[in-house]
């Protein structure tokens, strides 16, 4: 056996995803079609492939003692100049997914790992294309916003075409998303304006 380059995220819902990721495309990012609108959970790792049983036990583990909890998107950010990427931000559901990406990344678990960056959950609709297109994204999505009960994440593997794909869905053992004050109209997701 070799070795597989996976990932560990929350996947962006219908149909919030797939309009992210067809906006990414039209902003000229060759990548969107192979990337699941996603927040990060655990980045790119390379691991060998007769880990992946050990690495599934774990992120079971994790899900299992996990809780629903409320996430919304809203508005855009950057990291320029440090990365060239621009992001919708995550305003609710931030702090718990910085806890679930802890536990993932678990000294004590099979894909601990030290990150290149502090941990900051978002949502890519932009990398590494032209400053002007960057521009174009930040500003078109500056007034985008959708929200849902987050019930859990998913494992991907990188294939050798470069998309990924989904190995595994994890459902957190929890049943019950906590109540959203002031958010009413849970579920929309809209380009306001």
């Amino acid at each position: 056996m070799g070795t597989v380059t996976i990932g560990v995220s929350i996947a962006v819902p219908e149909p919030y995803g797939s309009r992210l990721q067809e906006l990414r495309a039209g902003f000229g990012d060759a990548a969107a079609h192979g990337i699941p609108t996603h927040v990060t959970l655990l980045p790119p790792t390379e691991v060998d492939e007769s880990g992946l049983p050990a690495i599934e036990a774990h992120l079971t583990e994790v899900a299992a003692t996990g809780r629903p909890f409320p996430m919304r998107l809203s508005g855009t950010g950057t990291f320029r100049p440090l990365s060239p990427v621009v992001y919708v931000r995550v305003v609710q559901g931030a702090e718990d997914c910085a806890r679930l990406q802890q536990r993932i990344r678990d000294a004590s678990g099979p894909v601990a790992r030290e990150l290149q960056f502090p941990y900051h959950p978002h949502v890519t609709v932009a990398h590494g294309i032209d400053e002007a297109a960057m521009d174009r994204a930040f500003e078109e999505l500056a007034d985008y916003d959708a929200q849902w009960p987050c019930t859990g994440f998913a494992l991907y593997e990188q294939g050798a075409d470069g998309v990924w794909r989904k190995l595994r869905e994890l459902t957190f053992g929890g049943s019950v998303v906590p109540a959203q004050p002031g958010h009413a109209g849970i579920g929309r997701g809209a380009l306001r304006g």
